[in-house]
């Protein structure tokens, strides 16, 4: 290991953190071959797919093809598959990472007492540190760029019945640069966590669930970062299927708005409705929704909010650094 250490002061440290991480940058550098390849593979079979799911008559008619040939195609089944499972790693991928930063790239140098090795041969702590934070930094920002990238190219239309709503949380994230943020965030807890707890297995742990807390609070409020849009009238009753619908209700004749209220819904005509409106003391519906123009938005708040975080966690993690090595 002193061997090894000599080496990155004469070649550098961030050559020294590709050596002593050669594993985990084989295994990356590997994730991401394989979901680029499959990412192509989806794009390619894309077309057959959205065959697969559309309309269909029998005998055919003009425009619509057979339904015996549609019920044959089973490459909407594998589209929908693969790209499901990429959008599911690349979302994901924030929790290995910690874990990663945490328990190996830190906690189990600080714990065998190689940083301190590194830092008695003309290696400041912070400059230590600053190698070990940007090398991964730069590949895990490139690879995540490469996947969420061609995860919007292989969705093409993202007909929902194939690729998930806009607005599902897998969906969300790994088609836009929130993807990159979290990452970076995870990267930073990790790090963070690795000094914390001077130790491999618990800095993964720590890590790891600092990274769940901060997904599932931003998951959970994620609606509330941006100005929902309100409609009334019987549109709410009937929203579009790429909006994501977050509340609705029913306006009382005092102008009150009680939410998840149901009454009238299931009547069966328009002169129905008006007579059960009248008895229930109704005189409107309505509903608050996120309509797909509202993607951008929310992903740039997110990602930005992420992004802060992931700044805090790093300013802390060389605040500590100094504290423990002045």
């Amino acid at each position: 290991m002193s061997t090894l250490t000599v080496k990155g002061t004469v070649k550098g440290l961030p050559w020294t953190v590709l050596r002593l991480h050669r594993t985990a940058l084989i295994a990356w550098g590997a994730g991401v071959l394989a979901a680029a390849a499959a990412l192509v593979w989806m794009y390619a079979i894309g077309d057959d797919a959205r065959f697969g799911v559309g309309g269909c008559s029998m005998p055919p008619e003009a425009g619509l093809p057979s339904c015996d040939e549609v019920h044959a195609q089973t490459t909407d089944d594998i589209y929908r598959s693969g790209i499901g499972l990429v959008t599911t790693a690349v979302t994901y991928l924030m929790f290995p990472v910690a874990a990663w930063a945490g328990g190996a790239l830190i906690g189990r140098e600080l714990e065998n007492g190689t940083a301190r090795l590194a830092w008695t041969q003309s290696v400041t702590p912070v400059r230590w540190l600053a190698a070990k934070l940007a090398v991964p930094a730069a590949l895990l920002t490139t690879g995540t760029t490469v996947a969420v990238l061609l995860n919007v190219w292989a969705r093409q239309d993202d007909n929902p019945n194939l690729v998930g709503d806009w607005y599902d949380a897998d969906v969300f994230i790994s088609t836009g640069p929130a993807a990159v943020a979290y990452v970076l965030a995870a990267l930073a807890l990790g790090a963070l966590a690795g000094l914390v707890t001077r130790k491999a297995l618990p800095a993964a742990g720590v890590a790891f669930a600092a990274t769940l807390v901060l997904y599932i609070v931003l998951t959970q409020y994620r609606p509330s970062l941006w100005p929902a849009d309100t409609v009334t009238g019987p549109t709410a009753l009937n929203l579009p299927r790429d909006v994501a619908a977050l509340e609705h209700g029913a306006v009382t004749t005092t102008g009150e708005r009680i939410g998840n209220n149901f009454a009238c819904v299931g009547s069966d005509s328009a002169v129905d409705v008006r007579d059960c409106m009248e008895r229930s003391g109704l005189t409107d519906f309505w509903a608050t929704y996120h309509p797909r123009s509202h993607f951008w938005p929310l992903h740039l708040v997110e990602t930005g909010i992420v992004l802060a975080l992931a700044a805090l966690a790093t300013a802390t993690a060389f605040w500590l650094l100094r504290r423990r090595t002045a």
